[in-house]
């Protein structure tokens, strides 16, 4: 998508966010600012929250909230992490700290800070699940030396992994998967603001596309309208309906790779059964995703099997025991 991305254009505020007990949570840290560890599965909104909470409770959110991506430490190289321009300027002249010592101390300046406006600036250390437990350490300090003028929030899929002093700070949020009803009034609010044609059933596909992820059902919607001009059940499916099997292709494919031809079949019962796709749709969709996996000799030996399969499809039996085959090929 070259266009700006509809999670970015139509960020919630907080009486926006589709789950009312997160609204409710959230509120209470609006009227009594507090440390907050912001919890559940990817792609449901806890980013978004926070940064509704961050627009209520600050005047000049631009300024006094700041968001620390922890993946872009701790899944990066040091020279990578000094080349980043939003974190140059902290560690100029500082070649020789470790990547804990980096991102210490990067949220060392972070929390000194006085808030522009307002009495305190707020902190996120999003996708926390990717924290070491020696860098949470040097959290606890920061957090303990800079209690009075910032507030700092945690959001992770995994809470588990914080250690006890980080965990008793912080007052938890968790967050649930939106409701499939929920989707679709975010999806119905996003599309009349774009002023996108749509029907209900169109929403009701992308809802379910989604299947909880609001982050893919809204990204979902914005294919749609790109590619077809509206998200209505026809358009949704033409920009969709690829999509989410090659997503389900390519765990097939890793999972047959893996010997783990049982779980492969799984995927591919689902596929045929409850999905409803055809072999030659499933087929036409594996070699794509095969592309991406593939090279040279493997690609082009992957492509012969499919041919054979192609051909034995049309004069065998199910479509389930041929695609099956080329599964178990691929395993061995």
């Amino acid at each position: 998508m070259d266009a700006p991305l509809w999670t970015d254009t139509h960020a919630p505020d907080r009486s926006e966010l589709p789950q009312p007990e997160v609204r409710d949570q959230l509120g209470r840290a609006v009227e009594e600012p507090m440390n907050l560890v912001v919890f559940g599965p990817r792609g449901v909104g806890k980013t978004a929250a926070v940064g509704a909470l961050a627009a209520e409770t600050h005047a000049d959110p631009e300024n006094d909230f700041v968001t620390i991506n922890v993946a872009d430490f701790f899944g990066r190289t040091k020279k990578e992490i000094r080349n980043d321009e939003r974190f140059a300027g902290f560690l100029q002249g500082r070649s020789n700290l470790s990547k804990r010592d980096m991102i210490s101390h990067v949220l060392k300046e972070q929390a000194s800070y006085q808030p522009v406006s307002g009495d305190f600036r707020t902190v996120l250390l999003d996708n926390a699940e990717a924290i070491r437990e020696d860098f949470q350490q040097a959290l606890r300090r920061v957090m303990e030396k800079h209690y009075e003028a910032t507030r700092f929030i945690i959001a992770t899929r995994q809470p588990s992994k914080l250690i006890a002093p980080i965990e008793s700070r912080c007052f938890p949020v968790p967050m649930r998967a939106p409701t499939h009803e929920e989707t679709v009034t975010v999806l119905e609010r996003i599309v009349e603001r774009e002023g996108v044609e749509y029907d209900s059933d169109g929403l009701e596909y992308v809802a379910g596309y989604g299947d909880g992820n609001l982050r893919q059902a809204i990204l979902g919607a914005q294919t749609a309208a790109e590619k077809e001009g509206s998200v209505t059940m026809q358009s949704a499916y033409e920009a969709l309906g690829g999509i989410g099997m090659r997503d389900a292709l390519e765990e097939i494919l890793i999972d047959a790779n893996e010997g783990s031809f049982e779980d492969a079949r799984k995927g591919l019962d689902n596929l045929i059964y409850t999905e409803g796709y055809d072999g030659d749709e499933i087929l036409r969709e594996l070699l794509v995703a095969a592309r991406a996996r593939y090279g040279g000799d493997e690609l082009a030996q992957v492509h012969e099997l499919a041919g054979e399969i192609e051909f034995e499809m049309t004069h065998g039996t199910t479509d389930r025991v041929h695609i099956g085959r080329l599964l178990a090929e691929l395993g061995r």
